[in-house]
């Protein structure tokens, strides 16, 4: 046996999914085995692992270990001479084990192998190579002076910057993306360390290879694409903490003296200050449009009042200054909360939500105005100014935002597209577009120019070919390209991604999937269409109006009880039920709680009534389907139904959660 894959996977199966496609290819030709050691994902990823890659071998287990653990759970069974550890969001060319292969046996004193890796977007990604974070590569790395100078020898060794990425190197920390080891090493310096839940075990592991008279070497001689961000959150406080406190297990274990007490005291110093920061950019990233929007209406409505008292009333203080302190800020509110509740921040450059938002909030100021006593109507044409003046700045700080990243812009139905395939996978990518309800601006296909042609397929006409991708791309001014991997290689896909450029977002088709995915950010989750997870209940403006009427209901039958109490079977369970759906401990309307695979449907608190109360359907199959349909097709009428139809049965226990 030649070598030995493992991968450790947890919730992301549409990513594996992929992955094990891009491994059974490159696979062909050499004596390989794969393992998937999954840490009881709630997604199906085991199924669907066993349905559809029946040769791989699979540990699952019944509770998440950790990263370090599930891999060496396979390391001890694995029969290769090599074995590689592989991320699940992760996608190898058709040759990389087989290049890899003959540079190891090239080279006796490898211990592990990193390769070039880039994003989803087609950018080179640093940690391809690193350096040992001793305290002073650690500090630079953690107070951010290595990214200030990415090129210096002396500010960025953690990743190497100042070695050229298209060059072979010996180096001394592989990534744990993809971490080819030869197996006789890890025999001599012992398997992963099992004190690293996650993070810093590829860190240990490789400076123990070294410790053990191994080198390790990054190999940019095959490139793979790793979709940060899928097994983990990285902009999240748990990552800062996990990472850091995996540095600290690393400074105690291999450091000692006032090295390590430096390095654990600038690791603790770090957890601190990255998770200020992070606490500020994840504040910024939700509240930047709000704050923005809010800023410039008020500021916009000060403006208005100027110019409205200077020129129609010839006098700058006509107005009354409490409209500074009372109505300014009110219509502000009610715009920015009319966006919000309309689901304009969920989705800030679907311009047609925006608008619909932005004038029903101005319907209802101008209604809360008509109610206003005399003396507080200062101006119903500065009300209906500045409503003009809303939506001509929203439109701006979107429009703007557009133009500065590019890459944020808008929903799918707003990009141009262009999809790179046959015409039957083609025809499938834009018929899981529209099942999975997403749209977009399709430009044309373009035909594989390096794959003999199967007539059969050629029904409909292409725009062009591959050989003319960059030309095509550019002259069509395209945003969005999807590249169906049955008909196209692995390597060709991201040589044209570097060559686009991160400009363009990029999706790939994996063969016979019903999921296109991809990532454009490092530092967030990628993007996934798939008719199995597009879910209405999974919107946010939907789970907002959710929380509304159950809230809402639940308080006005509270304040009404005495007159519908008695249409209720059981009166004392009720009145129980309505407090717990009023501090949303429960829901009105919740998945069937005798369904037992409702945890692969985006969770819903508890809920009195499920999709199919008052029948008497036992089998597991169809209560599944009667949950995806509820959270497939939901909307606000379709609780409101349920709970007018069983309005008596609100006395009954909640169901368990979703």
């Amino acid at each position: 046996m030649q070598l030995s894959v493992i991968i450790v996977s947890y919730n992301v199966r549409y990513f594996l999914e992929q992955c094990l496609l891009s491994v059974a290819r490159a696979a062909q030709g050499m004596g390989t085995e794969t393992w998937v050691v999954d840490n009881n994902s709630a997604d199906g990823s085991v199924e669907m692992v066993c349905r559809r890659f029946p040769w791989v071998k699979v540990i699952a287990n019944d509770d998440n270990p950790g990263f370090s653990v599930a891999n060496n759970q396979a390391l001890r069974k694995a029969a290769g001479k090599y074995c590689l550890l592989l991320n699940p969001d992760t996608l190898v060319e058709e040759d990389t084990f087989r290049r890899c292969y003959r540079f190891a046996e090239e080279h006796p004193d490898l211990g592990g192998l990193g390769v070039r890796m880039i994003d989803g977007s087609g950018r080179f990604l640093p940690e391809s190579k690193r350096g040992l974070p001793t305290p002073w590569v650690a500090f630079t790395k953690a107070f951010g002076l290595a990214r200030l100078f990415p090129r210096s020898r002396r500010f960025n060794h953690y990743h190497l910057g100042y070695l050229p990425e298209d060059e072979t190197h010996q180096i001394e920390i592989l990534a744990g993306a993809f971490m080819w080891m030869r197996t006789a090493a890890l025999e001599r310096v012992g398997l992963l360390d099992e004190a690293f839940f996650m993070y810093g075990e590829d860190i240990d592991l490789s400076y123990r290879l070294i410790q053990g008279g191994y080198h390790n070497y990054y190999f940019p001689g095959t490139s793979i694409i790793h979709y940060k961000g899928e097994s983990t959150k990285r902009g999240s406080l748990n990552y800062v903490r996990v990472f850091y406190q995996a540095m600290v297990i690393f400074a105690r274990k291999h450091f000692v003296g006032a090295g390590a007490r430096w390095l654990v005291l600038m690791m603790q110093l770090a957890i601190y200050l990255r998770a200020f920061l992070t606490l500020l950019g994840n504040a910024w990233q939700r509240l930047r449009f709000p704050l923005v929007d809010a800023a410039g209406m008020y500021l916009g409505l000060g403006l208005l009042e100027q110019l409205w008292s200077a020129y129609h009333f010839g006098d700058t203080g006509y107005f009354p200054e409490y409209i500074y302190y009372l109505h300014f800020p009110g219509y502000t509110l009610l715009w920015t909360g009319s966006i919000f509740l309309g689901g304009g921040y969920d989705r800030p450059y679907d311009y047609g939500r925006l608008l619909s938002s932005l004038g029903i909030g101005t319907l209802l100021l101008l209604s809360i105005y008509g109610l206003l006593p005399e003396e507080l109507r200062p101006s119903r044409a500065l009300l209906v100014l500045g409503a003009a003046w809303a939506v001509g700045w929203t439109l701006l700080v979107r429009t703007l935002a557009r133009w500065i990243d590019p890459a944020a812009g808008g929903p799918a139905a707003d990009r141009r597209l262009l999809i790179v395939g046959r015409a039957g996978e083609a025809q499938r990518t834009l018929s899981l577009l529209q099942r999975a309800g997403t749209t977009a601006q399709f430009i044309g296909r373009v035909s594989p120019g390096t794959r003999a042609p199967r007539p059969e397929e050629e029904t409909e006409e292409a725009i062009g070919s591959t050989e003319r991708l960059v030309a095509l791309s550019r002259l069509y001014r395209v945003e969005e390209i999807i590249f169906c991997s049955a008909d196209l290689d692995i390597g060709d896909i991201q040589r044209w991604m570097r060559e686009l450029g991160p400009r363009i977002q990029y999706r790939i088709l994996p063969e016979a999937s019903r999921s296109i995915i991809g990532s454009h950010r490092p530092d967030q989750r990628g993007t996934l269409y798939t008719i199995d997870v597009n879910l209405r209940i999974d919107d946010p403006v939907m789970r907002r109006g959710k929380w509304l009427l159950d809230r809402g209901l639940a308080l006005l039958l509270l304040l009404t009880l005495p007159l519908n109490v008695w249409f209720v079977a059981r009166p004392g369970n009720y009145l129980r039920n309505l407090l717990r759906i009023l501090v949303a401990g429960a829901s009105f309307v919740g998945y069937h709680p005798s369904d037992a695979e409702r945890k692969l449907l985006p969770t819903l608190r508890p809920g009195i009534l499920y999709p199919g109360v008052g029948s008497e359907i036992t089998d597991a199959e169809t209560l599944h389907h009667l949950n995806l349909l509820y959270a497939r097709d939901y909307g606000l009428g379709e609780d409101v139904h349920l709970i007018a139809a069983h309005f008596r049965q609100l006395g009954g226990a909640p169901s368990a959660a979703g």
